[in-house]
């Protein structure tokens, strides 16, 4: 973990929970595409800086979930270096606590305001065309979270931050986050034509041809919305098809993963919803959702 990983010239990644890509400006100079999940991912980032003689000017966050946020600060504080983030996310990157509030609902309990979902305050600011390194293209990933973007760098390496997960990962867990089911299809509709010497995804392995993977991914979410679908042949409120949807893919029921999994669920009932194959009433004061 933390090994520092050449996929081109001058393009890296560091091998950590949430790949951190690292490009080389010059002979000494670096930026970052995002930090990690924590002060502790950012100090074995600075030791990787410090053991190679390199001076970290600019951290270019993807998005604004902890993991990939989470050592701006210490880096920052370290290194002086300027953070970006695009759009709205760079307004999370500057208060947080609106991530496990959005994800909550509410204000979130003690059980929620911890460092994977939680993480550091970090002075970051809009990312645009013009802040970036020459060379460097941004490219739109909509649909895991609000605004979140990838980048190609000047020698071909394109990385997708959480635009997709790999095999192991959806097979295991079934539900991966989304925040806009419809963009995220759009963006991995998109990103199927990519092309590009190396892909590096946060949460699957590096890869020459990210195509199929792409396609898995929109498979499992197709499954998901018929699964809901089948669910929802009779009228169920959103806690009864949350529980049933844990049940059927053999998860566990925790805080965190009732945040995540719900809020992802809420996002594919709205999405059912606009789309024409599911209609909600209330009934007895409860929202219920039924299969058009």
């Amino acid at each position: 973990m933390y090994e520092l990983i050449q996929v081109a010239d001058r393009s890296y990644y560091i091998q950590s929970p949430a790949k951190i890509g690292l490009v080389k400006l010059n002979d000494s100079d670096v930026c970052l595409i995002d930090s990690g999940n924590d002060k502790d991912a950012g100090r074995k980032v600075r030791q990787i800086l410090d053991a190679n003689g390199w001076k970290l000017t600019a951290i270019f966050n993807t998005h604004s979930n902890a993991d990939h946020i989470g050592g701006n600060r210490y880096l920052q504080a370290q290194t002086g270096c300027k953070i970006y983030a695009p759009g709205i996310e760079c307004d999370l990157a500057r208060h947080p606590i609106l991530e496990p509030a959005f994800l909550y609902g509410g204000y979130p309990c003690k059980d929620l305001r911890h460092k994977f979902l939680l993480a550091q305050e970090s002075e970051a600011e809009p990312l645009t065309a013009d802040v970036l390194p020459s060379g460097f293209e941004m490219i739109a990933l909509p649909g895991h979270f609000f605004e979140m973007a990838g980048f190609r760098t000047p020698d071909d390496v394109v990385y997708l931050a959480d635009c997709l997960s790999g095999r192991e990962t959806l097979d295991k867990y079934r539900i991966g986050f989304i925040y806009d089911v419809a963009a995220y299809l759009q963006t991995l509709e998109m990103v199927k034509t990519l092309r590009a010497k190396m892909f590096v995804p946060a949460h699957a392995e590096a890869a020459e041809d990210i195509s199929g993977l792409a396609q898995y991914n929109i498979d499992k979410v197709q499954e998901i919305a018929e699964d809901i679908l089948e669910l929802c042949r009779e009228p169920l409120c959103f806690e009864t098809i949350l529980q049933r949807l844990f049940t059927a893919y053999s998860l566990t029921m925790n805080f965190e993963q009732y945040v995540l999994v719900g809020s992802t669920v809420r996002s594919y009932l709205a999405w059912l919803k606009d789309s024409g194959r599911l209609k909600a009433h209330f009934a007895d004061n409860m929202l219920l959702w039924e299969r058009v």
